[in-house]
Order: structure tokens, then sequence, then C-alpha cells
């Protein structure tokens, strides 16, 4: 059972299986920077419209809200030899790394031929992301799943820097099939690691059912979800919202980073992804310890401690750029401030992300874990579709600064909903 009281051993017992299970999010994390940086560029060549480019980049948002719950579901209630995610994750997996590999080739076909293959390599994507997170919390005990989740999150974001630093450097690599275009190369590496993954977790990796999962109940999809918010426990939808609001504020700032750089602080385009860089690798440096420190303090606490500081990080972006032009420090300066902000911001939302799903999980059976995942999901990414509309209103009526005391005020706001919370701690 995955909520076995503590063992001698702590967390340790544990890590070589969590860096089995994180080894699969490390090759998925490629997959990401990828679509996000080259889909626009591919898209650019057929449409002119920023408003149509940015309406199909979306598609992957609009399917994590409607097809994570049900996918979700589905694995919990599925019971085979191999498990009850592992099958969703050997056939769903490889399909959407060979789809992945097609998009640069289809690309230069048409637009239709580009929007078809992004459909269906979001659908198979999206679909199996659900069953992919709940392993985790089926095989490691609720006492450890901030640790886990912390390991998992550092290995995510290991493949999201290997993909921007190293895997972009191929392109152009000369010796592929007249097929491929010069932008094929990453595609095709990140998704031979996917396969390589898929084949190490069918290897290595066993799930376990509880000795009485056969006779479990087995409810459809939306009487599960209704049976998450008529179960009482005020605690899972005030997580659930909670997250909606500090996930509007982070989905609110991030696409405008890049803008606010080159517009407002007059950094070069070449260096536009500098501040999500600078994010990115502090969020990995802290992931671990996030986990460790909020064992310690208490997930919710830790959480809340974390909101207040990254309310306090969105409101001295704007200030500091005031007063650092009142001071005199010059753009140099201004800029430097800036990224030291960042690197704070990503310190601080990593233990955000690692204990949020862990206080879900533990209020989970393990019947229900696939729903709480999904439900988490589709909080997160329905801020996801929201917040940049809101944003690039506010940036129209208000300028850049606007977005950065719209986000502390959404975090603050989460942190009081999160007061509330009175379940998800370990043990």
């Amino acid at each position: 059972m995955v909520d076995a009281p503590p063992e001698k051993d702590g967390f340790r017992k544990y890590l070589g299986l969590t860096f089995l299970i994180g080894f699969g999010f490390f090759t998925m994390g490629m997959m990401d920077p990828l679509y996000d940086t080259y889909i626009p560029l591919f898209l650019r060549s057929y449409v002119s419209s920023n408003a149509l480019v940015g309406g199909i980049m979306t598609l992957d948002n609009i399917l994590q809200l409607l097809l994570i719950p049900v996918v979700s579901v589905w694995s919990d209630r599925t019971r085979t030899r191999i498990g009850r995610r592992m099958p969703f994750i050997v056939v769903m997996l490889p399909l959407s790394a060979v789809l992945f590999s097609l998009i640069p080739p289809l690309a230069g076909l048409s637009l239709s031929a580009l929007i078809g293959i992004i459909f269906l390599f979001n659908i198979l994507k999206t679909s199996v992301r659900g069953p992919v997170v709940a392993l985790m919390p089926d095989t490691i005990p609720g006492d450890y799943r901030s640790e886990a989740n912390g390991v998992i999150n550092m290995m995510g974001g290991l493949g999201l820097i290997f993909s921007t630093l190293i895997l972009t450097r191929f392109v152009g690599l000369a010796g592929l099939p007249a097929f491929f275009p010069p932008t094929a190369p990453p595609f095709l590496i990140s998704s031979a690691c996917i396969f390589i993954a898929v084949i190490i977790l069918l290897l290595f990796f066993r799930e376990k059912l509880p000795k009485n999962s056969e006779g479990e109940a087995k409810i459809p999809v939306f009487a599960s979800i209704k049976q998450v918010f008529s179960s009482g426990d005020s605690s899972v939808t005030r997580i659930l919202f909670s997250l909606f609001l500090w996930f509007t504020a982070y989905e609110g700032v991030k696409p405008f980073l890049g803008l606010y750089m080159v517009e407002a602080m007059g950094v070069p385009e070449g260096n536009a992804a500098l501040a999500q860089g600078v994010a990115g690798i502090s969020s990995v440096l802290m992931a671990v310890p996030a986990g460790y420190l909020a064992h310690k303090l208490g997930r919710r606490r830790f959480i809340r401690l974390s909101l207040v500081l990254l309310a306090l990080v969105l409101f001295l972006i704007p200030c500091g750029g005031f007063f650092g032009a009142r001071a005199g420090i010059g753009a140099s300066g201004a800029l430097l401030l800036f990224l030291l902000l960042m690197f704070l911001y990503g310190v601080v939302w990593i233990g955000v992300v690692v204990n949020s799903f862990p206080m879900l999980w533990q209020m989970a059976s393990f019947g229900t874990m696939g729903i709480y995942t999904g439900l988490y999901y589709t909080f997160s990414q329905g801020a996801a579709i929201l917040a940049p509309p809101i944003t690039g209103i506010i940036i129209d009526l208000a300028g850049y600064g606007g977005i950065f005391i719209f986000g502390g005020i959404c975090m603050l706001a989460a942190w009081l909903v999160m007061g509330g919370v009175r379940s998800g701690e370990p043990g």
C-alpha cells in the first residue's frame, strides 16, 4: 500500500525507484521547449496573424483541461498484468514520440498537414500525462512524496535545460534523409530518448496493486469527480482553487517575460528567453531541497510561506525598475536586478509546485489517485487558458508593470484560500 507508515530508511529506500520514474519525466521535459520554440516558427510560414498563432498554441492547454481527468480516471479503473498506468504509457508515449519526430517534415508540406500532426500529437501527449504523473504516488508512500516530487521536478527541469542548451545545437545537422528538414534533429533525438525511457520502465519498473484492489467499485468518471467535491472535506476544494490562483499569476506573467525584456528593458531579441532560463535553473537547483524542507516544516506552511515570498518578488519587479531609474543604476544594473529577482522567483516557485501535488495525493485513496491528478491539471490548465488574455489587457491598459502587480495579488489570494486547508500533510 502506498500509505504505509514511515520506515527506518526514510526516503532513501525509494530514491532509486524515484529516479527510474523521473527518467521518463526527463525525456518528456525535452519535448515542451522544442514544441514551444519551433511550432510558432513553423506556423509563421503560413500564418501572419499573431492571434491565430496564439490560438493554435493554446490547443494543448485546452486538451489538457478536457482529456487528462478522463484518461486519469480510466487508468484508475484499469487492471492488467503490467499494471494500470503502464498500458497507457507503453502505447501512448511511443506513439506521441513518433508523431513528435514527424512535426518538422510535415510542417514543410502544408498548413493543414502541420495542424493535423499538432492535433494528433497533443491528443496522445496529453492523454498519457495523467497516468505518467500518477505513477509516482502509486508507488511512493505518502510521507515521502514531497521529496520524490522534488527529484522528479528536478529531472524534468534538467530535461528542459538539456533540450534548450544542447539539443537545439543539432539544428542543421548533416547526413539526414532529404525528407527531414534542418530543424528535425532535436525532434528526432528527443523522440529516441522517449523510446529508451519507455523500454527502461517496461524492463525494470513493476506496478503493484493492493490485495483488495480487485473488489474495488469502479465508479464512472463524472461520479468520481462529484464524489471528490462532495466528500465533506473543504481542503480539496481549497487547494484546487488556490492552485488556480497561483497558476493564474504564473501563466499570466510567463508569456510576456520575453516581450517585457525586449520592449521595456531594451534587451536584444536573442536574449529574450534569459529571464525564464534563469528562473528555470534556480528551480532545478531548489527542487529537491524544497521537498525535504516541506517535510520538516509542513507542506501547507511551506506553500503559504512561498506564496508570500512570490508576491513580494512580483511586487518588487516594477518597484525595482522605478527606484532603479531614480537611483541612476542604468540599463545594465536594472537588467541585473531583474534577473536576480527572477532567480529568486524560480527558487520560491518550485516550492509551491513540488508540494501541491503531494498534498492532493495525500487526500486520495489508491482507487482515486488518477482523478486527483486529473483535477490538478483541470484547474491549472484552466488558469493557463484564461490568464494570458487577462494580462494582455492589463498591459494595454497599465503597461507591463501591471501584470506583476496582478500576479502578486493572485499569489496573496492563493495564500488566503490555503489558510483553510487542514489535510494533506505527511503522516
